[in-house]
């Protein structure tokens, strides 16, 4: 069992950055892919970005790319999500996610392939 605790969410204005914390409970986290997804309020849920155990790879949706970037520190058992260049359409509520399946990354844009979710952070962008 994994549980997460996501931080760093906030209120900013356009043009601004944030930089999000996701914390996990048990080493295992590092063994696993992490991704963020997030949900703006009556939309679906969608994929921001993901990062493979040993974070040698990533995957960002194209409405993100050259603006976020996610990293781990499996030292610290956290993933984080730079956000630069904030738009008032990248309001939401972020979550993070962890894989199942130690040492896989692939569909990683699937929210199916995440077992575990954090509560999440609210970002909030104003215009």
């Amino acid at each position: 069992q994994v549980q997460l605790v996501e931080s760093g969410g906030g209120l900013v204005q356009a043009g601004g950055s944030l930089n999000l914390s996701c914390a996990a409970s048990t080493r295992a986290f590092s063994t696993v892919s992490a991704a963020w997804f997030r949900q703006a309020p009556g939309k679906e849920r969608e994929f921001v970005a993901a990062i493979s155990w040993s974070g040698g790879r990533t995957g960002y949706a194209d409405s993100v790319k050259g603006r976020f970037t996610v990293s781990r520190d499996n030292a610290k058992i956290t993933v984080y999500l730079q956000m630069n260049n904030l738009k008032p359409e990248d309001t939401a509520v972020y979550s993070c996610a962890a894989g199942v399946s130690p040492y896989t990354y692939s569909d990683y844009y699937n929210s199916r392939n995440y077992g575990y979710w954090g509560q999440g952070t609210q970002v909030t962008v104003s215009s």
